[in-house]
């Protein structure tokens, strides 16, 4: 379900809105009081704000703006104000609609529903490139965990490098060898294990409980993030 805090002192009105949008799974929680929102706000997660801009002891501009400020929060105004003023005020401050009153109820369903799918997608989009924990740069010869180059020896940065380029798989010891320089025959096989244990002592805040760098029982290692 859908759910909308709307910030309205026309109790009629605000009604009409909230009976009219359950319909479409959508629930409305009213606030008169601008006060009283900013306070359930902080307390209750919504989805989206509708907001009037003609509001007792505080101006919806203000609060507008406080929402933009502390919240990440889509926004529509919804105001019986003409003046054009305070519709560029509010969408330059960041609201995301602005709808004049009166306007018919199937009108502003609609325009949720759109709003939402736009901020949805965004927000997809800011979870699928948040930043990388380990990076690779192949022109500085480093490798860097949360921005900060890590002190490799040059056998411990190759070995790295691989489970960098291959973030998520599964490397097994085989792959290692194969991919390595300075390994070359199984007898190097065991000094695997020694390396595995020297990257984890550089990357790993418990070396003994690695949450970066797993061993998968059978099959090899593989880099996590």
């Amino acid at each position: 379900m859908i759910e909308i805090a709307m910030i309205e002192d026309d109790t009629e009105f605000a009604q009409i809105i909230t009976q009219y949008l359950s319909k479409f799974n959508i629930s409305v929680t009213n606030f008169e009081d601008p006060f009283l929102a900013l306070s359930a706000l902080r307390l209750h997660t919504y989805d989206l704000v509708i907001l009037d801009l003609t509001l007792p002891g505080l101006d919806g501009l203000e609060v507008c703006k406080e929402l933009i400020d502390k919240y990440n929060i889509p926004i529509i105004i919804s105001s019986a104000r003409s003046d054009i003023t305070d519709k560029v005020i509010a969408l330059e401050l960041g609201a995301d609609d602005y709808l004049p009153k009166p306007y018919d109820p199937r009108e502003l369903e609609v325009r949720i529903k759109t709003i939402l799918r736009r901020f949805n997608k965004s927000m997809e989009h800011i979870n699928t490139h948040k930043a990388e924990i380990f990076v690779l740069d192949n022109e500085k010869k480093e490798i860097r965990k949360n921005n900060v180059p890590i002190n490799f020896t040059f056998a411990e940065y190759q070995i790295m490098s691989l489970f960098c380029q291959r973030k998520s798989s599964i490397i097994s010891r085989y792959d290692i060898l194969q991919n390595i320089d300075f390994l070359h025959t199984d007898s190097d096989g065991a000094s695997i294990a020694v390396f595995i244990n020297r990257i984890r002592s550089k990357i790993e805040d418990n070396p003994k409980k690695p949450v970066y760098l797993l061993t998968i029982r059978g099959m090899g290692y593989k880099l996590v993030e």
